[in-house]
């Protein structure tokens, strides 16, 4: 499978979970785990560039960083819920895809 049809592939799924995801676990956290809000802006620049790129793999370099920066590369907090675990792990794999 090619790198692209890869992050694709992920993309398609990932995408429509986090969707439903990523403001529940804001809503959640947010209050004890600040830096989930910088994480659902970053996720929703991702969700915005994917949807306007198409088919097309877009530019997510600065994005992917940023959040490996935010999360401390994904790091799960000790004090959280599976679904916020799920998120991280999401983003991380997507995060993978994209860079293979």
């Amino acid at each position: 499978m090619s790198e692209q049809s890869t992050f694709n592939t992920l993309k398609g799924g990932h995408i429509k979970k986090l969707e439903f995801y990523v403001p529940v676990v804001a809503r959640v956290h947010g209050e004890s785990h600040a830096e989930f809000h910088e994480v659902r802006k970053v996720f929703d620049e991702i969700t915005k560039k994917i949807k306007a790129g198409g088919v097309e793999k877009p530019a997510l370099h600065m994005e992917f960083a940023r959040l490996r920066e935010i999360t401390d590369d994904y790091t799960v907090p000790g004090d959280v819920c599976e679904t916020y675990e799920a998120v991280y792990g999401m983003l991380a794999e997507l995060d993978k895809a994209y860079h293979a």
